[in-house]
């Protein structure tokens, strides 16, 4: 088993109590975030319990008013934990209905020309607005105003800001029963007519016209500013009201550029909460590790970095931490805190918070990541291979594999495919690895059999 990072803060601070007195430090953001959708009538104080047992302090909630913010905040800020609304801007949340009857001309269209009024995309709450649209920035940033009105709110943290994911994450593939190695005319989005429109109008010329519209840069990256222009618009309407602006994008700026159209290192964020959900992706710590890294050199240079991530009842939980908070995260959040069932994965994740926290006074965080670079061998990754051989594994149902050298067959795009046998057996795979955002974000094996 990994050493748990938790076991190395041990002795630092040890050492940083023997070698120096406590020091003040300034006014800090919260360490530990949860994310957690609030309804009336909720028993949030139990919940703010949990939290408190867990160690975290800071509450990204859901809730469908600003009237109901009114009521938990108190609830939270007794417990010592500060509330910032989490709010989906460009996707519809509590209003869905009102807008879709009312503007359905709002609504984003695929390549194809199916509208989201008429057919969501993968499931029925997907009804994502187009950013082009004047009055849907109003819309959005009278929204926004409302939920700042209220007192004791101290940010917002806006989420859905994007568009329809063209590229799932690699394990949510078998759900929908696709196969999304290139970006595919059904699921790419950002064909609203007034799009188009502003797009000609810029560049002289219909997207649509070209071959293939997914190898235009100038088209991806129009999208891209287009929702930038409204995360900035929602940003100076935030600070105008003297409160904090967060967000929960995908993993990093590049791997959310190409699969969601979200460019987020140029957005105005106070505070970004990157959702490397490890689970979705590669399966291992290292993708934590390799995306945060990625991050710091990405990100806003005005915003503080966090890491988003899957909750977990074990070790791997404790391992993406470590992954993120030794390669420049300044804290983590997780999804969420309801996961941490037990009281004594509570009192282990509070050890380890309390520790970090000593650790951060004492000025160890955010690490210095100069001088490193995220690997983009998988061969070179062990936890991966290790999770790609034991797939290999499954189909044998043997445990000693004698593998030959894998060899590249196929590459396209951020896909690239090799072959490996299996002398004992002569079983050949195929194993295919994804690199959206120049990571390692993904892999498959296919035995000869599947192929």
């Amino acid at each position: 088993m990994k050493k748990s990072l938790f076991i190395v803060f041990v002795s630092v601070v040890a050492c940083f109590s023997a070698c120096s007195g406590p020091k003040s430090v300034d006014k800090t953001y919260p360490m530990f975030w949860t994310w957690l959708d609030y309804r009336p009538g909720m028993n949030l104080d139990s919940m703010c319990v949990v939290m408190k047992e867990a160690g975290i302090d800071g509450l990204m909630l859901n809730a469908p008013t600003p009237d109901d913010y009114r009521v938990a905040i108190p609830v939270a800020n007794s417990h010592g934990i500060e509330v910032y609304a989490w709010l989906w801007t460009m996707n519809l949340e509590h209003d869905s209905a009102t807008i879709l009857r009312d503007h359905p001309e709002w609504l984003e269209v695929n390549r194809l020309g199916s509208s989201l009024a008429d057919a969501p995309a993968y499931v029925g709450y997907y009804r994502f607005l187009s950013p082009a649209i004047p009055e849907v920035r109003e819309y959005i940033k009278n929204k926004v105003r409302a939920y700042c009105e209220v007192d004791g709110l101290e940010g917002i943290a806006i989420d859905y800001h994007r568009m329809v994911d063209v590229i799932l994450p690699t394990t949510l593939w078998p759900n929908y029963d696709v196969v999304q190695d290139k970006e595919y005319p059904e699921f790419d989005y950002g064909y609203n007519p007034a799009m188009i429109e502003k797009f000609k109008a810029l560049h002289g010329y219909d997207p649509r016209e070209r071959v293939d519209p997914s190898t235009d840069e100038k088209w991806l990256q129009f999208r891209c500013d287009q929702i930038t222009e409204v995360a900035n618009e929602i940003a100076e309407v935030v600070h105008s009201y003297g409160k904090k602006m967060a967000a929960s994008p995908f993993p990093t700026p590049e791997m959310s550029r190409k699969m969601v159209r979200q460019d987020w290192g140029k957005w105005n964020l106070d505070i970004v909460f990157p959702m490397v959900y490890l689970d979705f992706y590669t399966g291992d710590a290292s993708f934590v590790a390799d995306c945060t890294l990625d991050n710091v050199s990405q990100k806003n240079p005005m915003t503080t970095l966090y890491t988003g991530m899957w909750a977990h009842n074990d070790q791997v939980m404790f391992e993406s931490m470590d992954a993120a908070l030794n390669n420049g995260a300044e804290g983590v959040a997780i999804f969420t805190v309801k996961v941490l069932r037990s009281p004594e994965i509570r009192a282990r994740f509070k050890s380890y918070a309390d520790s970090v926290r000593t650790l951060r006074d004492n000025g160890v965080f955010p690490v210095d990541t100069k001088g490193r670079e995220v690997n983009t061998d998988p061969f070179a990754n062990t936890g991966v291979m290790s999770l790609v051989e034991a797939e290999m594994h499954k189909h044998l149902h043997d445990d000693a594999l004698q593998l030959g050298n894998y060899t590249l067959v196929d590459e396209h795009g951020v896909t690239k495919v090799y072959r490996v046998t299996d002398a004992k057996s002569g079983v050949s795979f195929e194993v295919t690895f994804y690199f959206y955002g120049g990571v390692i974000s993904g892999w498959s094996v296919k035995p000869e059999s599947a192929i």
